[in-house]
């Protein structure tokens, strides 16, 4: 008689082939890692990865949720205390992404796999139309639902952008991160003023160090949970 696994045989192995593929990602790259890698590194066949995640991009849709929660996460720890403004929460979590991408080829492959791929894109652009409606919707109040996403569709384009683009001696990081807000705020209708305190706002903070150390402490979690598993 076949064994047959239980509840949380599955949910243990789905957390081993998880973590196991989110460190790969993070450190070798999406394009990079193959599934045979990803098995090896989790103790289990290549069939069972197939029967039980399907495929690289299934992995990938459950690795964005865990860096999108990661990217909130740090900012709210960085703002508590500083600030409540929402605007200004955006405007410093945005600019978090922004320099998670430029610290490494690797990351900012995979943000562009995810903001290319038909299952992580969707799954951004659900996620992030409630949290653009959260912080903007007291600034825009006869928008609706549909109106954020179709908002979302628009910035999210404009990151892609950003994020896709390496800095280089003319382009560098501080203009990038003004470009950027700049343009992406004109589309929520932010006032100019408004849009110059956030880049004087984000100036102040040193997210070169806060992107490494939240991309050091994602993958030191996962190395963690994976032990105790």
């Amino acid at each position: 008689m076949a064994n047959v696994r239980s509840v949380k045989d599955i949910e243990n192995l789905r957390k081993k082939v998880m973590h196991a593929a989110a460190t790969l990602f993070l450190t070798r790259g999406f394009n990079q890692t193959t599934v045979k890698e990803i098995s090896a590194a989790a103790g289990v066949s290549t069939n069972t990865i197939f029967y039980e995640m399907k495929s690289k991009d299934e992995m990938l849709v459950e690795l964005v949720m865990y860096v999108l929660e990661g990217q909130f996460q740090a900012t709210a720890k960085m703002l508590n205390g500083i600030t409540d403004d929402k605007i200004l929460f955006y405007a410093a979590e945005t600019t978090l992404q922004l320099h998670m991408a430029e610290s490494s080829e690797y990351i900012r492959e995979l943000y562009g796999a995810a903001y290319s791929l038909p299952k992580s894109t969707e799954y951004i652009q659900k996620t992030i139309t409630g949290k653009l409606e959260e912080i903007f919707k007291e600034h825009l109040p006869h928008l609706e639902t549909k109106d954020f996403y179709e908002l979302e569709v628009a910035s999210g384009g404009i990151m892609r952008g950003f994020m896709t683009i390496p800095c280089n001696m003319y382009f560098t990081m501080e203009r990038k991160v003004r470009r950027y807000l700049e343009t992406t705020l004109l589309v929520f209708r932010v006032p100019d003023e408004k849009i110059n305190e956030s880049i004087t706002f984000v100036s102040q903070f040193d997210f070169t160090k806060i992107a490494a150390d939240v991309i050091q402490s994602m993958i030191e979690e996962l190395e963690k949970q994976t032990a105790l598993i």
